[in-house]
């Protein structure tokens, strides 16, 4: 069983704080470690002040949005367009929420979610 699941690709109805909008969901890879495992999601334009990452009762949301145009810019030709990515996870009870770390890159966002000190193995010394 993973310890990251995905829970929806549909469209979710909008929240009491944010307006009705058709998501994409961003590509996302999922790789374990020793001591956890790392996502990556791939959200191109979105930068650290147009996300929003939340944790609650074990679901992870990830919420960005490109803008619509740079500001002090004439746009001569553009093929992208404004757009909001949405994916949701469950996390299983394992991993430790209070060390999860979170970085953009490039359009590239970094999660690391560590598993919890009573999961990982430990090494028993003899006497």
């Amino acid at each position: 069983m993973n310890a990251v699941t995905k829970k929806s690709d549909t469209a979710v109805a909008p929240t009491a704080n944010e307006p009705e909008r058709n998501y994409l969901a961003p590509d996302v890879d999922i790789y374990e470690t020793e001591h956890g495992y790392t996502l990556e999601a791939d959200m191109p334009g979105v930068t650290k002040a147009n996300l929003d990452i939340t944790l609650e009762n074990n679901t992870l949301t990830i919420l960005g949005h490109r803008a619509e145009h740079v500001p002090n810019v004439t746009v001569l030709y553009r093929e992208t367009r404004p757009a909001s990515f949405r994916r949701m996870f469950e996390l299983d009870p394992t991993i430790d929420h209070a060390n999860i770390r979170a970085q953009m890159n490039q359009g590239v966002l970094t999660l690391d979610l560590p598993k919890a000190e009573r999961v990982l193995p430990k090494k028993i010394a003899v006497t």
